[in-house]
């Protein structure tokens, strides 16, 4: 899932007017007998106050300001005037209308020596350059603002400038050093008792904490922002935050929840006519719609968002839009029209996440603290500026070639919207079809074979995997052999699987798990390798029985192995672990309970609410003892099960559906009843995709 980009805007305003009536500052406006530093104040405040409730009106305002403040050559309101322009550009999403007049007014700032108004173009330039994607312009402008602010000490300047640096960070994946600059942004703001630009630096945080994994430290930082804009009334804010809020909730699985915080966004964005806050909340809601299996309603919100984002040149917009259309029409088996989404959405990620980019950001930090130290060093440094000016020399040949690239993007992407427009015309004939077309001439034919190629040597891969993965799973055999009357149902979501069940014996204990490890496919089956080797090294070389010190153990095994890593790893397993020894029955969890039947009764268990892994202030795992009785019937599962989508509503199965089930089956044998609720999960998800690996495991005393 792709983070919501934060552009930090310094909006100026010299105006010294209240909130007062529109009409008001108009009659000013118009008195020719008022002084003129007063009408155009009364102008600038009328311009301001119309962003958010007539946005239409405020270009006509402030060309009006721009000229009446020349011909009274007063640049200081110029400037104004040129900045006001250049937000309306923003918000209408026309950035290179908007570049034009900031750049514009930096000029007249540079000449007057306006330091300060010189920084805050800088910053404005930077982060239109962002939004198309062009992050060695955008960190050229941002790192010219850094140097800039300290050099007069301005506190607040320099706190937005880190702010805007950790974002370019942030966009290239470098979470790590971006949360640095956005806690040393944080610092500044809070001695400043700037609340916008705590605001920023909250929701900053929170968004790469998010990008890190850990929802619950996001949240608590999206909270304390939502309280400081919702207290300055900052709208343009309030989507921003209100679709971070949606990310963590969706990744959560809660898409309800998630839809509710992007729809409120996306209605205050067509409210105060914030053009980017529009497109970023429909493709979030089209993201959602996509994992309700709601595919007409994603491809919908979706194409409204390419529409968008292709008109203004949102690139980053435009890469998440195509790929939520390209799984989409995938979805719905329109394969030609997902065909040409990703191929859109492969050409947009190559230029947003080029070399070339990352190569760029890393100089102009370079350089950045090349100049700091030359303050310190002067001499040492003479050497070194030869150096520079060389490869400012060379930089300056590959700026006019990554322009030139980046225009032929440009042509590019015109050129795509328009054949799309062409080939949305030809569907009904496409969606007739039941292959796609035959490519028209032989080097598409190769490009097929490539990538049918590639598939299958990853298919293949992935095969050879799962034959390592069963290999570490206990064999039917031994399962009956300890555990006569039982059953486990294993359903992988892919071909290797994160869920995975496990068992030992020792000291006459019988000693079984199900358990659930971050992710599925591919990275699931690794985290899975990872913990239950972690089980096994906690039975067999520490020798312990007790499930909750088994469970103890493990995740100090499996913390100390990702903590080899160079990066934070927070991924880990949750699990419901049993031992039986005659009538006694021992269990602790990470998560994942454990139901006793017993009488037609069930007896829950819950487990201690932290995975197998990374976890903020943890404890013990308890161990629950209990006393078996003949004909109990004991089951422990993953969460794949009772998440499964399905029905005639498209809902989720449910915890109480799935007790249900298991209540009106306790007659049946143990085999029986594996197939019964095997063919329950088939008949609920019917034709939708599983969304989850599934692990049950039902044992009869």
């Amino acid at each position: 899932m792709k983070k919501t980009i934060l552009i930090l805007l310094v909006f100026i305003t010299t105006s010294s007017f209240s909130q007062v009536n529109l009409d008001s500052l108009l009659g000013i406006w118009n008195d020719i007998n008022i002084s003129d530093s007063t009408r155009m104040k009364a102008m600038d405040e009328l311009a301001w106050q119309s962003i958010h409730i007539q946005p239409d009106s405020v270009l006509k305002y402030s060309d009006l300001l721009f000229d009446f403040a020349k011909k009274c050559e007063n640049k200081e309101m110029m400037v104004v005037a040129i900045n006001t322009q250049g937000i309306s550009y923003y918000m209408a999403g026309n950035y290179e209308k908007a570049i034009e007049s900031y750049k514009k007014g930096l000029k007249i700032d540079e000449n007057a020596g306006n330091t300060l108004g010189v920084i805050s173009f800088q910053n404005n330039i930077g982060g239109i350059y962002w939004h198309q994607g062009n992050y060695h312009k955008a960190i050229e402008y941002f790192t010219k603002s850094l140097k800039n602010s300290e050099e007069i000490k301005d506190s607040n300047s320099i706190a937005l400038a880190l702010n805007n640096i950790g974002n370019i960070y942030s966009e290239q994946n470098d979470h790590q050093r971006a949360l640095k600059y956005f806690e040393k942004s944080l610092v500044i703001f809070e001695s400043l008792s700037n609340k916008e630009g705590i605001a920023r630096s909250l929701n900053n945080i929170g968004l790469t904490y998010f990008d890190l994994g850990n929802t619950k430290k996001s949240l608590i930082f999206y909270e304390k922002c939502i309280a400081i804009r919702k207290n300055t009334g900052d709208k343009v804010g309030l989507i921003k935050v209100f679709n971070n809020l949606g990310n963590v909730f969706s990744k959560e699985k809660q898409q309800q929840k998630a839809l509710e915080y992007y729809t409120e966004g996306y209605n205050l964005s067509k409210d105060i006519g914030d053009l980017h806050g529009e497109i970023m909340s429909l493709n979030n809601i089209g993201d959602v719609q996509f994992k309700l299996n709601n595919f007409k309603l994603a491809i919908k919100n979706c194409k409204n968002a390419y529409t968008l984002s292709s008109d203004v040149g949102d690139i980053t917009e435009i890469r998440k839009s195509t790929k939520i259309l390209y799984d989409s029409y995938k979805a719905i088996d329109q394969k030609s029209m997902a065909l040409e989404m990703y191929e859109i959405y492969i050409f947009i990620s190559d230029s947003i996440l080029s070399e070339e980019n990352k190569k760029e950001v890393i100089r102009q930090e370079f350089n950045y603290n090349y100049g700091k130290q030359k303050a310190i060093d002067d001499a040492e440094n003479e050497k070194l500026i030869a150096i520079e000016q060389q490869e400012k020399e060379k930089q300056q040949v590959i700026s006019y070639s990554i322009g030139l690239g980046l225009g032929l993007v440009v042509i590019f992407l015109i050129f795509v919207f328009n054949r799309l427009q062409v080939t949305r015309k030809q569907k009904l004939v496409i969606e007739n079809q039941k292959e796609l077309v035959e490519f028209a001439h032989q080097e598409t034919q190769q490009q097929k074979k490539i990538i049918e190629e590639a598939h299958q040597e990853i298919k293949d891969s992935i095969t050879y995997a799962k034959r390592i993965q069963s290999a570490i799973l206990p064999p039917a055999k031994l399962v009956k052999e300890y555990l006569k009357e039982s059953f486990i149902l294993y359903k992988p979501k892919d071909i290797v699987a994160g869920d995975f069940y496990w068992m030992e014996h020792k000291d006459g204990k019988i000693l079984y798990a199900a358990a659930d490890c971050t992710g599925h496919g591919v990275p699931g089956a690794m985290v899975s390798v990872v913990c239950n080797n972690g089980l096994n090294r906690s039975v067999r070389e520490y020798g312990l029985t007790d499930p909750g010190q088994i469970l103890d153990k493990t995740r100090e095994i499996v913390i100390q192995e990702f903590e080899k890593s160079e990066e934070e790893v927070k991924d880990g397993m949750d699990i419901a672990l049993c031992s039986i020894e005659g009538s006694k029955l021992k269990y602790a969890g990470a998560h994942n309970p454990l139901w006793i039947i017993r009488n037609g009764e069930i007896i829950e268990t819950k487990a201690n609410k932290q995975p197998i892994g990374q976890f903020d202030n943890p404890e013990p795992y308890k161990t629950h003892t209990f006393d078996l009785e003949s004909g109990d019937s004991i089951y422990v599962f993953s969460d794949g099960y009772v998440d499964q989508f399905g029905g005639e509503k498209g809902k989720k199965f449910k915890s109480k559906a799935f007790r249900e089930l298991l209540l009106s089956i306790q007659d049946k044998s143990m085999d029986i009843q594996k197939i019964s609720i095997d063919e329950a999960f088939e008949n609920w998800k019917g034709s939708l995709e599983q969304i989850d690996d599934v692990c049950v495991i039902g044992v009869r005393v």
